[in-house]
């Protein structure tokens, strides 16, 4: 085949494989069979690899994937993406409405579109051609997933049709179908694998994978919901939703306009009820004016949009039957009961098991073996019993008495006076509670160590490697190559992993060790008041608890872990094998001393800084920063996806919340 032979052959075949791939995603037809498609393909394939310079970056062979990504770049959004305000209430709704016709003077038109549980993606074309696909991040930058979104065959590489500016960016979500999800758990479940949590998370993980070409064999799908750009041939944000379909972009048929609040309820109370009729999970109904000018006119909050709100749906609730507890030991050897429920699908996922919290929680809802309960997904994540069928009832049921012993040791378990959950006093000698700790260890907030991971210890420790965290730095090569299906590459990453983790600075040691209440912050605070571990292991409880924010509870918890021979043997232990057991002072730079006597709680993801970064800007003019919230506290700076109980807290106590941009007002910065 000549050059130019092959250079029409290959338009040829791109042209058919993209019409038929439209066909079958778009239209759900199809007008010839796998077989003949997949001949089709690999007769491109082969092309492309004999004539490689008319492989084109639309080329449907991209579809495939194969790409081998190391790191994801990081990209800067030319627009932010924003995230919107939630509500459960109705009312909001209704008072969203109010504030909007009286803000505008009108009574304007609304979409109402379904809010996908997927992970937020932004695409860029640039003359119709795909360029980039990034995560949404920070909501300033995100990661650079291209070559994943390339495989995802309801993206178009190619757009088609009239009036495409040069540039523009389309948002969305990308999603894995429910059927798709528990086709992929059933052979995980046959091979007797690890099960996927849920869908979104499925997706989560499977779009941030570093080979493409796995990526291409979990059918991602991806619904488009936005349009950007710069003098867009729309007015409206329907007529956009209308263009993207027509360019070849998959859109949802299931948004609407609505005229009135009345619309709007009828459309939430409509998929409220259907939503479990679709190929993937919806938590809720997005509510965004229309018209471009007015969503101009209304503008923005320091994070959200002021013409847009997303209404959440209640959890599902699913009837079945409790047919036993069981109990998981954590690392600081608190025991947690868990349901075993018969089998019942909710929210999209087949429950299982679900969390019972403590014996508090059970005897509450006065539980009993056999009874039907009510299950809900806790975000739509993670189940919870909340409620039993007393009429339902077996005549023969007994009361639920809770364990005594240890399941994991058969210690006897402790109740701490004024706690709820039972403890194994036997940390060790317990399995789950020595890995547990390693674990703990290992983490990224911790030590940080490349090349462990959870099973990774369970490997060590099942092989009698490791007894303690310090056996982790007298682990050998050829101990490790000896270990099943552990290669070279493996036991040198670990090695070069603990070989690093030596110079991990001495808050995060701390941190490390597990001392019970004392976390990332309260270990800054103790190692900045204590800079030698010497200081630390010496200090009485009152000198302990003249430290900024360190109570009795704290206190005491430290001086019981040292008052421990072998705790006290672990850290020499450590301390021999070059771990950073003293502070190395960091100069903090003064700008100012605007936030002078101020005390500040960091809460959530922000758009300009890291909270590493913020809480050293605090710092830096005069601030100081509280590990959580209590009376005393002045600020508490409420970023993206804060924590809500500190928010509950800090609205309780009368706490001022503000956000990232009033407080750099507050410094004097924009």
């Amino acid at each position: 085949m000549t050059s130019e032979q092959a250079k029409k052959r290959v338009e040829e075949l791109s042209a058919q494989i993209h019409y038929h791939n439209e066909l079958y995603y778009m239209q759900h037809r199809t007008e010839i069979s796998d077989f003949a498609f997949d001949a089709l393909l690999q007769e491109l394939i082969q092309l492309e690899q004999q004539f490689p310079e008319f492989k084109t970056e639309d080329s449907p062979t991209q579809r495939v994937g194969g790409t081998i990504t190391k790191e994801f770049r990081q990209v800067e959004h030319r627009y932010p993406m924003l995230s919107l305000g939630n509500t459960y209430s109705e009312e909001e709704i209704r008072e969203f409405d109010q504030r909007i016709r009286k803000e505008t003077g009108l009574h304007p038109q609304y979409v109402c579109e379904l809010k996908f549980d997927g992970v937020a993606v932004s695409l860029v074309y640039e003359q119709g051609v795909f360029k980039t696909g990034v995560t949404r991040g920070d909501g300033v930058r995100g990661d650079d997933i291209s070559a994943n979104v390339k495989t995802i065959r309801t993206i178009p590489l190619r757009l088609k049709g009239q009036n495409i500016p040069d540039y523009l960016e389309v948002r969305g979500e990308i999603f894995m179908p429910i059927e798709v999800f528990e086709s992929i758990n059933k052979e995980k479940e046959s091979a007797g694998e690890a099960l996927l949590a849920n869908p979104r998370n499925a997706a989560s993980g499977t779009i941030k994978m570093q080979d493409s070409s796995v990526v291409a064999r979990r059918k991602l799908e991806c619904y488009l919901y936005s349009l950007l750009g710069e003098d867009l041939p729309v007015n409206t944000h329907a007529e956009a939703l209308a263009l993207i379909a027509s360019w070849g972009f998959h859109v949802s048929q299931t948004w609407k306009v609505c005229n009135s609040i009345e619309d709007i309820m009828a459309f939430i109370h409509h998929w409220d009820k259907e939503r479990w009729n679709l190929p993937l999970a919806t938590d809720g109904v997005v509510i965004k004016l229309n018209e471009y000018a007015l969503q101009e006119q209304m503008g923005f909050t320091a994070k959200t949009p002021r013409w847009a709100i997303a209404y959440k749906f209640k959890a599902e609730s699913a009837a079945t039957v409790l047919e036993s507890v069981t109990y998981q030991v954590g690392r600081t050897g608190a025991v947690t009961p868990v349901a075993n429920l018969r089998p019942v699908q909710l929210a999209g996922t087949r429950v299982k098991r679900a969390s019972l919290h403590n014996a508090n929680e059970i005897e509450r809802l006065g539980l009993r073996i056999g009874d039907t309960v009510l299950v809900e997904k806790g975000g739509e994540i993670i189940p919870k019993v909340t409620g039993v069928d007393l009429s339902k009832r077996p005549a023969a049921s007994q009361p639920f008495v809770y364990l005594q012993q240890c399941p994991e040791c058969q210690t006897a378990l402790i109740r701490k006076e004024g706690e709820a959950v039972h403890y194994c006093p036997n940390e060790k000698g317990c399995p789950p509670q020595i890995k547990g700790k390693m674990v703990h260890f290992i983490q990224r907030k911790a030590m940080n160590i490349d090349g462990i991971g959870e099973e990774t210890i369970e490997l060590f420790y099942n092989a009698g490697l490791i007894k303690s965290v310090a056996d982790l730095y007298t682990l050998r090569f050829e101990q490790l190559t000896g270990l099943e299906r552990f290669g070279e590459r493996s036991a040198q990453n670990v090695l070069e992993g603990l070989e690093k983790s030596k110079q991990i600075p001495f808050e995060q040691v701390l941190f490390a060790l597990g001392i019970r209440f004392v976390g990332n912050t309260v270990a800054e605070k103790l190692t900045e008041a204590f800079p030698r571990i010497e200081q630390l292991q010496s200090a009485s409880r009152e000198q302990l608890m003249a430290v900024h924010e360190i109570g009795e509870r704290i206190a005491d918890s430290v001086i019981e872990f040292f008052r421990d021979p072998e705790n006290v043997a672990l850290v020499q232990r450590l301390q021999q094998s070059g771990l950073q057991f003293h502070r190395i002072q960091k100069e903090v730079i003064v700008e100012s001393e605007a936030l002078q006597g101020k005390t500040f709680v960091i809460s959530g993801t922000f758009v300009q800084f890291g909270r590493e970064e913020l809480k050293e800007k605090i710092e830096r003019n005069g601030g100081k920063i509280l590990s959580g919230v209590s009376a005393k506290l002045d600020y508490l700076v409420a970023g993206e996806n804060m924590g809500p109980s500190k928010l509950e807290k800090a609205t309780k106590l009368g706490v001022k919340i503000i956000s990232e941009r009033e407080l750099l007002n507050l410094m004097g910065q924009s």
